[in-house]
């Protein structure tokens, strides 16, 4: 065993390199402190920036529409030159359902040097609901046909729908559909194209396949009884559905075959429809009472 006195030298050789390594650190502090703090702001501000595209995707989707509007309305006072805050007010505003609002916010981000394809998509569905469908007309016709969505398409759809211009809409619906994984929502639109123009029969099959692929889509299952009642079929096809669902679905049939001139038939629909129904129907009660009286 050494004797305390051999291991001196290994420990005045430790504790030098403790003092060597704490001037290196001193060293390196004073650098740093010396260096120019534009490094370090940029750091911070990176960190700014994950954390408020982080809060910007959390507003953009599990927020309050109204909350969401808020926040983007102030980051977009403090960061003017943004355009994705500019997009979140405009997103956020239409998910609010204001949207005249909506539609001067898009307008601004469109004007934006760097618009995208999609930002002038959004700036048409906003139009669309307002109602302004010629100017959303122009707004999708001057997206080059190479830019290809979903949602380009559907629009396209309902605004050749709105022009009338049946064989355009069936063409873009087709499209839209081929385009999205989920197109039960497209093949509905469609359908009430359909149902629109009087095509009952083209109307009920495009229903049926949207429901097919959702079956829990109640728009669509009561689009296609309005389809099957105005070719006067008066019977409930075999689909999934609640026992209100059902009710209500009677209750439509009901009304569909009275506006057909067939008004014993729709009485017999609407009494079922009450008797079906797990609770007080009060809407089907108020129209076969209507329809007694007279």
């Amino acid at each position: 065993m050494r004797h305390p006195s051999q291991r001196q030298p290994m420990t005045r050789i430790r504790s030098r390199s403790a003092i060597f390594l704490s001037l290196s650190a001193l060293a390196a502090l004073a650098g740093c402190a010396d260096r120019d703090d534009q490094e370090v702001e940029r750091a911070f501000q990176a960190v700014n920036v994950i954390e408020e595209s982080n809060l910007s995707d959390i507003m953009l989707t599990v927020g309050d529409p109204n909350e969401a509007v808020a926040y983007f309305a102030r980051t977009t006072r403090e960061n003017p030159e943004k355009i994705e805050l500019k997009r979140g007010l405009a997103s956020s505003l239409v998910r609010a359902k204001r949207n005249e609002e909506a539609v001067n916010a898009w307008r601004e981000v469109v004007a934006h040097p760097q618009a995208t394809n999609e930002d002038r998509v959004d700036f048409a569905d906003a139009l669309i609901r307002t109602g302004n469908w010629e100017e959303a007309d122009g707004v999708l016709d001057a997206i080059p046909p190479t830019f290809e969505t979903y949602k380009r398409y559907r629009l396209e759809a309902m605004v050749a729908d709105s022009n009338r211009e049946w064989q355009k809409a069936d063409s873009f619906y087709e499209i839209a559909a081929g385009l999205t994984t989920k197109p039960s929502g497209v093949m509905n639109n469609w359908g009430y194209s359909k149902l629109t123009r009087g095509d009952f029969a083209d109307a009920e099959v495009l229903f049926a396949e949207a429901i097919q692929q959702d079956p829990t889509l109640f728009t669509a299952k009561n689009n296609m009884i309005l389809a099957r009642g105005a070719q006067r079929k008066y019977s409930l096809p075999v689909m999934q559905m609640s026992q209100t669902e059902r009710a209500q679905l009677l209750h439509t049939l009901g009304l569909a075959a009275v506006k057909q001139g067939d008004v014993e038939t729709g009485k017999a629909l609407l009494r079922e429809a009450i008797e079906t129904h797990p609770q007080h129907f009060e809407e089907a009660v108020r129209s076969l009472r209507a329809l007694e009286s007279a």
